[in-house]
């Protein structure tokens, strides 16, 4: 009954869906050349042969989603990937990162008659949710068809857990018709469980398998031509209250290395001249990316703020913090610095890598800091010892390529999955 009520409502809701895509487009959120996407209709031809469609929310999903797109298509010559995200800066990136064979579509919003038009192009011959970013009528209408479902990399708060667990009538429907869900941690694994009858596995998270960001040749020695020997350390994927942190860390390891050049970017390009202006109330010469600027001998904080470019920085810096991590919002990726083979601090706040924070901080792949001035201390320590910096970046190379195989046995697994659903229709 509920998702009777449900659906009824999103039918009644086409007006407002409507103004809430003009909003979005109006406020650069949207691609106004695709924006028809959003309401089901494809900007694509469906290739020929069987097609597996993945689905991630944003940027974070869509990365880690590569390395198990690429090992799908690897399985299967034939096969071709529907990636979808709803979001105007994961589509940006996956243009450039996606592999043959795989192509990008925004998901259509939640209508019943939008996500019948989706389906009903794309026909896909499987559908694989990455995380958590589960919408009514999107899984139930692929579930109608019979398209085996998989739910990879599975992860919500314990909050989340309680929340489904009180909604238990809605949750038993909405995961019954899932072939199998591959949770990120043996904790996720029992999570899940307590939600559904569903097949709920675990062989790791699939963030540690993600594939290296990529450093573009040119933009990177322009760059270093222009740090000009500096030392330089990258604040990665900062939220607002960072990077005060990223500039108090500046400070301290500067007063043994003047000739510091720190870099932020920032997860939200768009605040770049925010955290410019911010930090020049401070006393610091900033200049952005943004405005095609590139840091002079003066510039002590270079603004990146723009997309695309972290594996460029990633390669160019000495030593890389992993925002998302002084303030409440989980921490981002380590992994991806570790690929580099660069010393990768965080903060403590790493809820949503925990599992891999935990494991990089045991093997002396990353150093995990306390606070700000902790920040600065421990970079500062690290710019004055070149020994202990090469160690930390080779012990976080060798971890991330140690993680390679969570991807191959997740596509085994998915596939397997599929294959068991075709037999038993």
């Amino acid at each position: 009954m509920i998702f009777q009520i449900y659906n009824g409502a999103m039918r009644l809701a086409s007006p407002v869906l409507d103004l809430l895509l003009r909003r979005r487009l109006a406020r650069g959120k949207e691609d106004p050349a695709r924006i028809s996407e959003r309401r089901g209709e494809a900007s694509l031809a469906r290739p020929e042969g069987p097609l597996f469609w993945v689905h991630g929310a944003s940027v974070g999903e869509c990365q880690t989603a590569l390395a198990l797109i690429e090992r799908l298509l690897d399985r299967d010559p034939a096969l071709n990937v529907l990636l979808t995200s709803g979001t105007l800066t994961s589509a940006r990136l996956m243009a450039d990162r996606l592999p043959s064979r795989a192509m990008h579509q925004f998901v259509p919003l939640d209508h019943p008659a939008w996500i019948s038009a989706f389906l009903d192009h794309w026909r896909p011959d499987a559908a694989i949710f990455v995380e958590s970013d589960l919408w009514p009528n999107l899984v139930l209408a692929a579930g109608q068809r019979k398209i085996p479902l998989i739910l990879a990399n599975a992860r919500m708060s314990q909050g989340s857990f309680e929340r489904w667990r009180r909604l238990s009538l809605f949750t038993r429907r909405l995961f019954a018709d899932f072939s199998l869900i591959l949770a990120s941690n043996p904790a996720q694994k029992a999570g899940f469980e307590s939600l559904t009858r569903a097949p709920v596995q675990y062989v790791g998270n699939l963030k540690r398998a993600a594939a290296p960001l990529t450093a573009d040749p040119a933009s990177l020695a322009e760059l270093r031509d222009a740090a000009a020997g500096r030392p330089v350390i990258l604040a990665a994927s900062t939220h607002a209250g960072e990077e005060d942190a990223a500039a108090e860390a500046h400070r301290i390891a500067a007063a043994v290395r003047p000739d510091l050049l720190t870099i932020i970017a920032p997860r939200h390009p768009n605040r770049g001249a925010e955290i410019a202006a911010s930090l020049e109330t401070q006393g610091l010469r900033c200049a952005r990316r943004s405005q095609n600027a590139l840091p002079s001998p003066e510039t002590e904080i270079y603004v990146a703020d723009t997309l695309g470019e972290m594996g460029t920085l990633f390669e160019l810096a000495d030593a890389v913090f992993v925002g998302g991590s002084l303030i409440p919002v989980g921490g981002h990726n380590p992994l991806e610095p570790a690929h580099f083979a660069k010393p990768v601090l965080f903060g403590q706040l790493m809820a949503k890598n925990a599992d891999i924070a935990t494991d990089m901080i045991g093997a002396r792949a990353a150093l995990e800091i306390a606070d700000a001035k902790d920040l600065g201390r421990r970079l500062r320590d690290l710019l004055q010892n070149d020994a202990q910096r090469a160690e930390l970046g080779a012990n976080a190379k060798a971890f991330a390529e140690g993680q390679g195989a969570i991807a191959d046995e997740m596509a085994g697994r998915i596939c397997a999955a599929v294959d068991a659903h075709g037999e038993r229709r």
